[in-house]
């Protein structure tokens, strides 16, 4: 079994990123990334926090964190599925 991170394994900055091109991007960071590996995206507030988080998790991925920083944007934890043993 892998064992999970407590901190991010890769980090995305999508912050000016329009949706959908935020969702692609993490979801293909998400895919090159190993299985159970955790990904810190930066999403700006609006439709890109509405959406990525909810199309993550309508596409299995684990949503473990999601934040507003005082930057004005919000983090998010999202952990790729691990491979059953």
């Amino acid at each position: 079994m892998v064992p999970l991170s407590a901190q991010p394994d890769a980090h995305l900055d999508l912050r000016g990123t329009p949706c959908p091109i935020n969702f692609i991007r993490t979801k293909l960071k998400l895919e090159q990334l190993p299985a159970g590996s955790l990904l810190e995206v930066w999403l700006d507030g609006g439709e890109p926090v509405e959406q990525v988080p909810d199309s993550l998790k309508m596409e299995g991925y684990l949503i473990e964190r999601l934040e507003p920083q005082a930057s004005n944007f919000f983090l998010m934890w999202v952990r790729s599925p691990a491979v059953a043993d």
